[in-house]
């Protein structure tokens, strides 16, 4: 191993040091993760003391999660940390794959003007998790305990829990009003609470290994599907900041995981690819892991003062890094949460509020993530034969392309929770439950700043075209009832300057059309982003506060907002036929498989004209989708 990876080592601090106190602590966290230390973060934001455990004695080694969602970025804003966060790290905005050696997919995500921030970037968590405990180290609300492991949970009740920690000065006790436990996928505060996650394994194991490489290859997420270096394998490769790339690749079924997790093995495999890449470089082996791919949730984030966060509450495939990212989501949405209730601002049935939306998030990413998981690492005969015919399709076919994309992680919404109110009849844009996009503006004095700057950490009222002094008092009223919360005033729509609310002109009217706003409309943002509710005018406000302290919204169904992301029904189609095919393929004696894909042929082909079924054969019958290519003979660098 090289100097180029080597976190610093924080010596691990004492229970010595901690007075003997009769009253609980208010808010142990377990795991000093991203996840961890978001929560404490965004507490003491909120004025409530946090004690951090960790059990390791430094932040974690390798690279892990290296991809950083936007809306992750903005988290990391409003948490403190954004701005160091963000000097360290390498953006991107999309990504090639291949098959074999042909390009078959190129895709780009969302990277428009009024963006503040690039749709993703690449940085080690090791790296993201230093600069985390730089901000807690100065934050003096938080403290932070390395090598202080759970070795029992001694009591818990209605009101406090008390746990067992071993400590480098021997076993401690503590008590704390609540718990959250963010101790990561191997949890062991869910294994003393007795509670086992459900969902699904998939088959699919991946080699993870960083490597010290000074290639001038871009900064793209690069896949090769059956490349000619490894063939059968899938290949994935991400480049990071101080010239660290992140390559991952598959193991066959038949392959022995403890054999080839050794280093000689690892160093092999990846030689052969970087000299297929015509790599005259030297590089080192840095890190390197393993993992395979599942989609498992606990079926309730809280267990009476227990909470649950991050990979300790639900694991998602990694594919479309979704497992950082929305772990960073759960981390404030249940910090601000948590602090309304320990204020005495809510009920604690606000908190089952938290499991409902997160776990029904957990269920969107999955979505989104089992599908990428489906191509990456399709763990049935019917989803292979699938996989492989869509990728050979795209050489020549590019409208197949699609089902290769990774869908990489975006915010997930909230419409299904407890919280979110019903929104008035035919609106568009933005709806009750969805993430409020931060976005470059201009106020009325001239300054250019950006909607997330302007709402703050806290609450925010959201006025379009309303007068300046009702949005005030509707702010003023959110205030007096969620002490200490903050909360803010802007006004969309009017060029006069008020010392009380923040005024953006939005004289080209973007803001308003990316909201889908109408005159007279009022939004309440929530502290994560998420838009809690709109309305016509102000004169419910009570009623949100109300609402808002019991943990229910008033009733109705989710909105279908009219001019929200659109599906191109010829993509939907063919999602349709390759999940649909791939299920019946599964599902048809082995024996069989051929007579039941003639069959469909036929079936098929009946309803379409002679002339657009002897083309489908001509495309099918193509030899080059199926003879493999030569190794010797493969050129194919990417540019």
């Amino acid at each position: 191993m090289s100097n180029y990876y080597q976190p610093p080592k924080y010596p691990a601090s004492t229970f010595e040091s901690m007075s003997a106190t009769e009253d609980a602590l208010p808010v142990v966290v377990v795991g000093a993760g991203p996840v961890g230390m978001a929560v404490a973060l965004g507490l003491a934001h909120r004025g409530i003391p946090v004690t951090v455990l960790e059990a390791a004695d430094q932040v974690s080694f390798g690279s892990r999660a290296i991809c950083i969602s936007r809306h992750s970025l903005e988290v990391a804003a409003r948490l403190g940390f954004g701005a160091d966060l963000e000097k360290i790290v390498l953006p991107w905005v999309g990504g090639r794959s291949f098959y074999r050696d042909q390009e078959v997919l190129h895709f780009r995500m969302r990277n428009a003007d009024h963006d503040v921030r690039p749709p993703m970037v690449n940085v080690s968590q090791s790296e993201f998790e230093q600069v985390m405990v730089d901000a807690i180290d100065a934050n003096p609300l938080v403290t932070l305990h390395w090598s202080a492991s759970i070795a029992g949970v001694l009591r818990a009740n209605d009101n406090e829990v008390t746990l067992e920690i071993d400590t480098a000065s021997g076993t401690r006790h503590l008590r704390a009003r609540w718990v959250v436990a963010a101790d990561g996928g191997r949890s062991r505060m869910r294994e003393l609470a007795g509670i086992r996650m459900q969902g699904t394994n998939y088959d699919g194991r991946y080699v993870i290994a960083d490597i010290h490489w000074e290639s001038e290859l871009p900064a793209e997420r690069m896949v090769w599907f059956d490349p000619p270096s490894n063939p059968g394998s899938t290949i994935i490769m991400h480049k990071q900041p101080k010239d660290i790339w992140r390559i991952d690749y598959q193991l066959d079924p038949s392959e022995d995981a403890e054999l080839e997790t050794r280093e000689d093995r690892i160093r092999d495999r990846i030689t052969r690819h970087l000299e297929w890449l015509q790599n005259e470089l030297p590089w080192t082996l840095e890190w390197h892991g393993f993992y395979s791919a599942r989609a498992l949730a606990l079926p309730d984030f809280t267990q009476g003062r227990v909470l649950f966060a991050g990979d300790a509450a639900h694991l998602v495939p990694i594919f479309g890094v979704r497992g950082l990212n929305s772990g960073m989501e759960d981390a404030e949405t249940l910090a601000w949460q948590l602090a309304a209730v320990i204020h005495g601002n809510a009920d604690t049935a606000l908190l089952q509020s938290y499991s409902i939306e997160r776990h029904d998030a957990w269920q969107q990413n999955v979505a989104n993530a089992g599908k990428s998981t489906l191509i990456m690492s399709p763990g049935s005969h019917g989803y292979r034969t699938t996989r492989d015919a869509i990728l050979a399709l795209s050489v020549t076919r590019p409208e197949f392309a699609h089902l290769i994309n990774p869908r990489q992680s975006s915010a997930t919404n909230a419409r299904i929770s407890p919280l979110t109110w019903p929104d008035p009849d035919d609106i568009a844009g933005v709806a009750a439950g969805d993430p409020v996009d931060d976005r470059r503006v201009v106020t009325a004095d001239g300054t250019v700043t950006s909607l997330g700057t302007l709402r703050g950490n806290g609450f925010a009222v959201l006025g379009v075209n309303v007068d300046p002094a009702e949005v005030a008092t509707a702010t003023a009223t959110l205030a007096g009832a969620l002490a200490p919360e903050s909360v803010r005033a802007i006004l969309i729509g009017d060029d006069t300057p008020d010392a009380s609310v923040s005024v953006v002109p939005d004289s080209d009217g973007a803001l308003v059309a990316a909201l889908g706003a109408r005159a007279g409309d009022v939004f309440v943002i929530r502290p994560d982003g998420v838009l809690l509710c709109r309305m016509d005018g102000v004169a419910l406000i009570e009623d949100v506060v109300r609402h808002l302290s019991l943990g229910t919204a008033p009733s109705g169904a989710p909105s279908v907002v009219a001019g929200g992301p659109s599906i191109d029904p010829a993509e939907l189609r063919r999602e349709n036929v390759w999940m649909g095919l791939s299920e019946a393929l599964d599902q048809a004696a082995e024996h069989d498989r051929e007579g039941f894909l003639t069959r469909l042929a036929l079936v098929l082909g009946s309803r379409a004209g002679q002339r657009e079924f002897e083309e489908a054969i001509a495309v099918a019958s193509d030899p080059t989708l199926t003879v493999p290519v030569d190794a010797s003979d493969a050129t194919a660098v990417p540019k």
